[in-house]
Formats: C-alpha cells, sequence, structure tokens
C-alpha cells in the first residue's frame, strides 16, 4: 500500500511556530514514528510553501497512489485550485488540519479542499495524520 503525505505552507515549521497552537514535535520527527509504527505501508512525504508545487504533486501521485493524506495549511482558504486538483484524480484524498480550523478565526472555517476531498480530520493535533492513515487501511 502506498500512502503520500502532503503538506503545505509553513508546516516544515512544526515543533518552532506557535507551539501553543502546533504543538512542540517537529513533523520529521513524527513522520519517522509513524514510517516505523506502519513499517508495511509505504508512506512518502512531501512539503512546499508554493501551490503549484503541491498541485503538481497531487497530480503525480493522484493515479498511482492508495491515498494521499493532504494538510494544505493556509492554502486551504484561498486556493480553489487545489480544490479542483483533488477533483481531477482518482486517489481518495484525507484533509488534515492539526489545529481545530473551525474554531479558530472566521476566515479559516472556508475550505476550498473539503468539498473535494473524502474527508476532513481537524483539531486533533498530528494524531490527525494517524488517523487518516487508519482511514485507509
Amino acid at each position: 500500500m502506498k500512502i503520500a503525505i502532503l503538506n503545505g505552507p509553513n508546516l516544515n515549521l512544526l515543533g518552532k511556530r506557535e507551539v501553543d497552537i502546533y504543538g512542540a514535535e517537529s513533523f520529521d520527527n513524527y513522520l519517522k514514528t509513524l514510517q516505523e509504527k506502519y513499517a508495511n505501508i509505504e508512506i512518502s512525504y512531501f512539503q512546499s510553501n508554493v501551490e503549484g508545487e503541491l498541485i503538481n504533486e497531487i497530480q503525480r501521485l493522484g493515479f498511482s497512489s492508495d491515498g494521499i493524506i493532504l494538510n494544505p495549511g493556509g492554502y486551504t482558504h484561498t486556493s480553489v485550485a487545489l480544490g479542483d486538483a483533488i477533483a481531477a484524480i482518482t486517489t481518495p484524498v484525507i484533509e488534515v488540519h492539526i489545529s481545530n480550523i473551525f474554531g479558530r478565526e472566521d476566515f479559516r472555517k472556508l475550505s476550498h479542499v473539503s468539498g473535494k476531498a473524502k474527508g476532513v480530520i481537524s483539531g486533533l493535533g498530528l494524531k490527525g495524520y494517524e488517523l487518516a492513515l487508519k482511514y485507509f487501511l
């Protein structure tokens, strides 16, 4: 089984930025733990602060992976193009957010991705990625 995790802008700073919201663990550290726990699954990872690079990666993986776990970061609320990319592929996508986007500022409650994704996990910290992975299992 091949599962891809895609993280959007500023998620490369996990463990350093706004630790009261996003926690103190880096994503690289968390990913290593996840890969060890699910050693029988091929888990790939890609992070970019650039919208077009995320779209290219969705298109690249969207017909060959068994699932995509996507945290679009701030692009959740601004990128119609990310939603369109998800609609164009056959691989199911689970949208994940570390914080509860529905309990934050009003502009964060709008997602251009959610309507195209298979489901959404929001507000459960890094554990949301593992829960998304378990969905695909």
